[in-house]
């Protein structure tokens, strides 16, 4: 027995499934998870000492790569001073004039500690910002695991099939309306059905928790449009856009502006940590200025404050790291989608920036109707395979597939060949 199945063994007596996170899980995919003991630049290891090229990247935030070294100092320094203090710190204040004066639309923001707590507590603000109560979310787009949202969501919960989750009432989500991604009719048909009642439309501008699925033209303006006809917030989640696609995120990199942003772990380059903001006028509203009431004890954290300075000052003073990102990721996934067109596989790749996915059907993707038509035996084969190879795939159909600006086009090339052996194309 490995070292990585041993501690799984172990795990599973007390942790359910012996994972903290289902996206974790080899469930979908067969085999036990690997136990990761360091990681570094473009590369984890395990518990065996087995090393992988990653390309999960913690779920995004690593677009520097792993432990960098900018990061990793400015994390050592301020542990130094303290882990945590529960008061206002000087980093917090650093950290939201960096946002503030970067993002546009942005005049305040709320640090949180998770994308999940930035979602929840963005929809409240909206709710008590408007006075309504109904929310539109959209099938397939995961907005964290609060039970409002968790109806017809993506990531963990598509791939295991659950179409919901146990020990949500009802209740918590008769206000929350579902729409067809890349559909605007959909979300129109909604509107005028309850033109009055709509507090906010929130979407992944990308959607990256059903597979990789960009936005059609044309899509998200008109969802700005809608949401300003009928006076409801639009809510750009960009726990996994922001500070990826670009430095603006999703809104710089399609032109469109939300009434509110969420953020997630790519701001603390990788420690838990989120945030939400947007127009003066919303953010307002949340105590201890307005009657919105939303807390944290641990919001703010010092050291996770430290390392997302760390990140976001390379990112913003060094805009070439950007474009050779999205270059990149053009180059890698175009030839991604030549391999799947010219295999007798069905698949096909979709992509956005530096975000991919390849899905097994021949079905063109557009929403999360037609991501379910993916073949997840086969792409349980497709991550075996890689993982034999030493490439760490995301292990689930419907998650993204993240590079970051350490990997080198060596290494991506070696990749695809892993990827003609598997779909059998010279």
């Amino acid at each position: 027995m490995t070292k990585s199945e041993a501690l799984f063994e172990r795990a599973c007596k007390v942790i359910p499934g012996g994972v903290n996170s289902p996206v974790r899980a080899f469930g979908s995919i067969g085999g036990k998870p690997r136990m990761i003991r360091s990681a570094d630049g473009t590369h984890m290891t395990d518990e065996d000492g087995n090393t992988y090229l990653d390309f999960v990247g913690s779920w995004g935030p690593m677009i520097l790569g792993h432990n960098h070294p900018a990061v990793r100092e400015a994390v050592i320094k301020a542990c130094e001073d303290g882990l945590s203090f529960g008061a206002a710190t000087g980093r917090e204040v650093e950290m939201a004039e960096l946002i503030c004066s970067s993002i546009p639309n942005i005049d305040m923001v709320r640090m949180v500690n998770s994308g999940t707590e930035a979602v929840m507590s963005a929809i409240r603000a909206a709710r008590g910002f408007t006075g309504r109560d109904k929310i539109v979310k959209f099938m397939g787009c995961y907005h964290g695991h609060s039970d409002a949202l968790l109806v017809q969501a993506g990531s963990g919960v598509m791939t295991a099939g659950i179409p919901d989750s146990a020990g949500v009432p009802k209740g918590c989500t008769q206000d929350t309306l579902s729409a067809v991604y890349n559909d605007a009719s959909s979300v129109e048909k909604l509107f005028e059905t309850f033109p009055k009642e709509i507090a906010a439309v929130i979407v992944e501008p990308v959607g990256a928790n059903m597979g990789v699925v960009p936005p059609q033209p044309g899509f998200l303006e008109a969802l700005r449009n809608l949401c300003t006809k009928y006076g409801a917030v639009l809510i750009f989640d960009e726990v996994i856009t922001g500070f990826r696609l670009g430095f603006t995120g999703a809104q710089g990199y399609f032109g469109v502006d939300a009434d509110l942003v969420t953020y997630g772990k790519i701001i603390g380059a990788g420690m838990p940590v989120g945030a939400y903001g947007g127009r003066r006028e919303i953010m307002e509203r949340v105590a201890p200025v307005g009657p919105v009431y939303q807390a944290g004890t641990l919001s703010g954290n010092p050291v996770a404050m430290a390392a997302g300075l760390a990140q976001l000052t390379i990112l913003k003073e060094h805009p070439e790291i950007y474009t050779e990102l999205n270059k990149m990721g053009d180059w890698f996934y175009g030839e991604v989608k030549r391999i799947a067109e010219q295999s007798e596989i069905k698949a096909q790749a979709l992509s956005c920036g530096s975000l991919g996915c390849i899905f097994f059907t021949d079905v063109p993707v557009r929403n999360y109707e037609t991501a379910k038509t993916s073949d997840t035996s086969m792409y349980a084969k497709y991550f075996n395979h890689m993982l034999s190879h030493g490439v760490y795939l995301a292990p689930a159909q419907f998650e993204a597939m993240f590079l970051s600006a350490q990997h080198t086009r060596e290494e991506l090339v070696g990749v695809l060949e892993t990827m003609k052996e598997f779909f059998g194309v010279c």
